[in-house]
């Protein structure tokens, strides 16, 4: 599959496709090293993207009728920019497809959502050690910032709460 030139095709998550997301999320967090969704957290993802009020935006890239590679998305508020940012939380190719165009194809598709909506940036995260995604961010254009990402997670916040008793 690799350098091969198939049509990409982009389809939203729904309650019928919303297993074939959560299974390239597990992927992504084997190839990050992480500890995949449990059953609970599957849940949730499967109510919270296909849910009318959604908590985020998910669609699936196909080639030949095939998902190989996913995005998830939000969107967040810039008050220097007065206008919305579109945060780009995960976006994942399986390695059979890497190369075919369908991170670039998954990517041009929320800079058009971004603009779309009248998003002033569009802003993502990568690992540190993950080159490759960050090789291919600047080829589309993204650049690298000077700020540091913080994280305080559920028990933490609730460590912070309590100490101010």
């Amino acid at each position: 599959m690799p350098g091969t030139a198939s049509k990409v095709e982009i389809v939203r998550v729904t309650p019928d496709n919303a297993d074939e997301l959560i299974a390239l999320i597990a992927e992504l967090a084997a190839f990050e090293k992480l500890d995949p969704p449990t059953d609970d957290a599957r849940d949730r993802l499967r109510r919270h993207v296909t849910s009318d009020k959604a908590l985020f935006h998910a669609f699936l890239g196909y080639i030949d009728g095939k998902e190989v590679g996913y995005i998830t998305y939000y969107f967040t508020y810039s008050t220097f920019l007065a206008a919305p940012t579109l945060f780009l939380e995960d976006i994942y190719v399986q390695e059979s497809a890497r190369k075919c165009g369908v991170g670039r194809e998954l990517f041009r598709f929320c800079i058009k959502e971004a603009l779309e909506r009248g998003c002033g940036r569009m802003e993502w995260c990568a690992l540190d050690w993950n080159t490759g995604a960050m090789e291919f961010y600047r080829k589309q254009g993204g650049r690298k910032l000077d700020w540091t990402f913080f994280r305080m997670d559920r028990e933490g916040m609730e460590a912070a709460i309590s100490k101010g008793k």
